[in-house]
Parts: C-alpha cells; sequence; structure tokens
C-alpha cells in the first residue's frame, strides 16, 4: 500500500529542482499527491478502513500545509504546481 522506491525515486526525478533535491515542496507534494490518489482508490473498495482515513486526512492536510507555504512565498510558483498536479478541479 505504501509508495514503492522506484515510484518515490520516479516523483523525485521529475520534480526536483536540482541534482540533490529530495525536500523541496515540489517533491513533498508530489509524494503526497500520489500517496492520497492510491489510498482514495483504496477507500472505494474498503469504505470501513477508518483507521486508514484518518492517515489519509492527515497527509491532506500536510499537503494542504505545504501548498499555502508555497503560495505565500511565491504566487506563481504556486500556481504552477496547483496545473502540474491537476489540483483545484
Amino acid at each position: 500500500m505504501a509508495l514503492l522506491a522506484h515510484q518515490t525515486a520516479e516523483i523525485v526525478e521529475t520534480h526536483r529542482k536540482h541534482a540533490t533535491d529530495t525536500g523541496s515542496p515540489e517533491v513533498q507534494i508530489g509524494i503526497l499527491t500520489t500517496r492520497i490518489n492510491q489510498l482514495t482508490e483504496h477507500f472505494k473498495i474498503h469504505v470501513k478502513d477508518h483507521h486508514g482515513r484518518r492517515g489519509l486526512l492527515r497527509m491532506v492536510s500536510q499537503r494542504r500545509g505545504l501548498l499555502d507555504y508555497v503560495r505565500r512565498t511565491d504566487v506563481d510558483r504556486y500556481k504552477t504546481i496547483l496545473a502540474t498536479f491537476d489540483l483545484r478541479k
């Protein structure tokens, strides 16, 4: 259920800013978004998994905090992230 190492490495590779970047907001939001999408599919099948749903809500909150941080610091970067990850439908 968790992201595999090669999936995480692929996300880092596509969204990093430089060769050693693993912690920029873009990378963190990318990893969280992928994990949130996986859990959303999981909850379509396992409706009564309330303990897992709590973890999902924590991830959504963490992503929201990262997005708020990027919006405060650089609005253009924020808009790029929203478009890249197809958020705000």
